[in-house]
């Protein structure tokens, strides 16, 4: 086979499974969150193999360990999240209300006309109007056939599919070890071991950091008297993978919240300190121990990873956006090593003969 030859089945192969990707991605979410959940919990696997159980029987107590835990989660936290966010539908208006008299006279100094100030006045009472659309939208989208149906294999399919990849990850990864080309066997392995380093540093990591922050953010707004704490809490807590957005989005909207609630200033000054103490935890604490500094995710190709991943192929694609980037990232600095290692860089492109061609083009490229 020649290198063009190859270079072309690979081609087609990476195509081919985008092209299944983008297909099946109606289908394929509870088969990414099984394998999400295998790949997460599979070093825990391994400790119980280690203290003495078997593959299977420690696969059944980390799933059932797993899956208590999240019933309880939403047998106690769903009911409270629910009532918080019927509340801040309607606590929305008030906010722009109590904005109005503070943005009125800036606008005035920029001689805004006297419909823009109009719009201003009505605005509390479109974006009520928008978010009960919103909400409505919702609740015909949660209540559609197809969304059920989803839901439903979400629940009864992923921890099928988790256990049966989590009893099974070794042995699949031995099985695919086998089926790597002999020449190639160490570099691809090399490389492998770099993509699971990466991968296990940012998602069992960075998945920790998410839940921690996600607790101490919704317990110390709520200590501090913030209506929506649990909400808001949740909130920078599950997108704090995305690097600084968690905590920007949230305190912006726990002190503006905070600014509307509270008549007294030292409230607001303790939401500001709950914030700062949060980075200070996650900056030098929680990120160093659970994350590690190595794991050469650049926040902005992170960033652009879940936009396009969301764009593409939807939910799926954003669970699939983190071990694609890291895939992408590791790979590119392998051929970059290779690049700056090889004739190309040291040399540059050697000169043309007479005939046109370069005394590389007379080597046989055939293996």
């Amino acid at each position: 086979m020649t290198r063009r030859e190859r270079a072309l089945f690979w081609v087609a192969l990476i195509a081919a499974g985008f092209a299944g990707l983008y297909v099946l991605s109606e289908v394929l979410l509870p088969f990414v969150a099984g394998m999400a959940i295998a790949y997460f919990f599979d070093p825990v696997v391994d400790r119980c193999e280690r203290a003495g159980c078997s593959r299977t029987i420690g696969t059944t107590i980390v799933l059932i360990g797993f899956l208590a835990t999240m019933a309880g989660f939403v047998l106690l936290l769903v009911p409270v999240l629910n009532a918080q966010i019927l509340r801040l539908v309607e606590f929305v208006p008030r906010v722009f209300q109590h904005l109005e008299p503070i943005v009125t006279p800036v606008l005035d100094q920029f001689d805004v006309s006297t419909d823009g100030t109009a719009a201003l006045k009505k605005f509390p009472a479109l974006a009520g109007e928008s978010l009960k659309w919103a909400a409505n939208v919702l609740k015909r989208l949660v209540s559609g056939g197809v969304a059920i149906a989803n839901v439903i294999s979400l629940i009864l399919i992923t921890p099928v599919v988790a256990f049966y990849l989590l009893r099974d990850w070794d042995r699949m990864v031995n099985r695919v070890d086998g089926w790597l080309p002999h020449a190639q066997h160490e570099v691809i392995r090399a490389q492998m071991t770099e993509i699971d380093r990466t991968l296990a540093g940012y998602v069992r990591g960075q998945g920790s950091v998410c839940i921690i922050l996600a607790v101490f953010y919704a317990v110390g707004l709520s200590l501090a008297g913030l209506d929506f704490g649990l909400v808001i809490g949740l909130i920078v807590g599950l997108i704090s993978f995305v690097p600084f957005v968690g905590a920007i989005v949230g305190g912006l909207l726990s002190v503006g919240l905070a600014a509307v609630q509270f008549d007294s200033v030292t409230p607001v000054v303790v939401v500001v300190a709950i914030f700062v103490v949060g980075q200070i935890l996650e900056g030098n604490v929680l990120t160093p121990k659970l994350v590690g500094d190595a794991i050469d995710l650049h926040p902005v190709w992170l960033i652009f990873g879940l936009l396009a991943g969301g764009a593409l192929f939807g939910l799926v694609g954003v669970l699939l956006a983190i071990p694609a980037a890291a895939v992408i990232g590791v790979l590119t600095r392998f051929a970059l090593s290779r690049y700056l290692a090889s004739p190309l860089h040291l040399q540059g492109i050697p000169p043309a003969d007479d005939s046109g061609s370069t005394p590389d083009d007379t080597s046989d490229d055939r293996t």
